[in-house]
């Protein structure tokens, strides 16, 4: 945890993202903070809205461990699952990604920070799926923090292909993940699964299976139906 935060800070001084590799955590690790994330999410203030756009959703995105730190330049980074909902209903075995990306900004101090992102359209999802996407950028999918950029009455016409939630602790503020990127991470895939599966292989065709990813996807089916 003290390497983790001494990284992020590092990273930040130099103007850098922090390092989402040497941020990450072994896959099962991984996939063990995840649950955990979700159930703290599901189970806080903001618990009711994420379970209703969980139902809905196409897939998900669970950052159990986002460190931002800032001095002058902000840096964050951290390693992610998606996982998708299969036509019965079901939810997929998790694909890994990364995510990292760094900002200008005037705060002092560090974070870490749970995120779910909820992939509400098809184009959100596609877009995940196409190796690296970048928040605030030429993503091809828009994106909305809830409490900020999603109306408090949820209205179910929006059309935000990516809805975030997040519980934060520190001292950067709020949570973000505007001008990040998120990429595919073959590495993890190859060392969880056996085999380099992509993440459309995973979440999509079904191939690859491992038994540890079984209470995630229990917990995604318990909140998210």
């Amino acid at each position: 945890m003290k390497r983790k935060l001494l990284a992020a800070i590092a990273a930040a001084a130099a103007g850098l993202a922090a390092p989402a590799a040497a941020l990450a955590d072994p896959p099962q690790i991984l996939v063990d903070s995840s649950t955990l994330s979700v159930e703290s999410i599901m189970d806080g203030a903001q618990g009711a809205a994420a379970q209703s756009y969980l139902k809905r959703a196409k897939a998900v995105v669970v950052c159990p461990d986002i460190f931002r730190a800032g001095l002058v330049f902000s840096g964050e980074g951290g390693a992610c699952v998606m996982s998708a909902r299969a036509a019965n209903g079901a939810w997929s075995y998790p694909a890994f990604y990364n995510l990292g990306g760094g900002t200008f900004g005037a705060q002092i101090g560090v974070q870490n920070s749970q995120v779910m992102m909820m992939v509400m359209t098809n184009a959100g999802f596609n877009t995940l799926l196409n190796s690296q996407i970048k928040f605030g950028g030429e993503a091809g999918a828009s994106a909305a923090t809830f409490g900020t950029g999603v109306a408090g009455g949820m209205s179910t016409d929006l059309n935000t292909d990516i809805v975030i939630f997040s519980k934060s602790q520190g001292l950067c503020g709020g949570a973000t993940v505007s001008g990040s990127s998120l990429s595919n991470d073959v590495n993890a895939q190859q060392s969880y699964y056996g085999s380099a599966l992509s993440a459309r292989q995973i979440v999509i065709d079904m191939q690859g299976s491992n038994t540890g990813a079984n209470p995630l996807r229990s917990t995604l089916a318990r909140y998210g139906g």
